[in-house]
């Protein structure tokens, strides 16, 4: 299939799923990493009745508030801001 019939499949909202090869298809900078955190009960405790409170569990909350936390902060691999012999 010539890109231009791909393209004009895409922009009439035909699917064009069965034209890719998604067996290799990565979701760039999704990638998971397991990183564990200490936390003291407290927080623990408090973390669990907030996300009780809005029917997710303690790790997507924690998500949640990292990602809107980091919302907005450039990213360290896209940064030029830290140059050599800058601290």
């Amino acid at each position: 299939m010539k890109t231009s019939e791909f393209d004009q499949r895409f922009d009439d909202g035909d699917s064009i799923l069965d034209n890719l090869d998604l067996s290799q298809a990565r979701r760039q900078r999704l990638e998971l990493k397991r990183v564990n955190v200490d936390f003291p009960l407290w927080m623990v405790e408090q973390l669990d009745r907030e996300a009780s409170r809005m029917g997710v569990t303690r790790q997507s909350i924690i998500k949640m508030w990292l990602a809107e936390r980091l919302d907005g902060q450039p990213h360290p691999a896209d940064s030029t801001l830290l140059q050599a012999g800058e601290a």
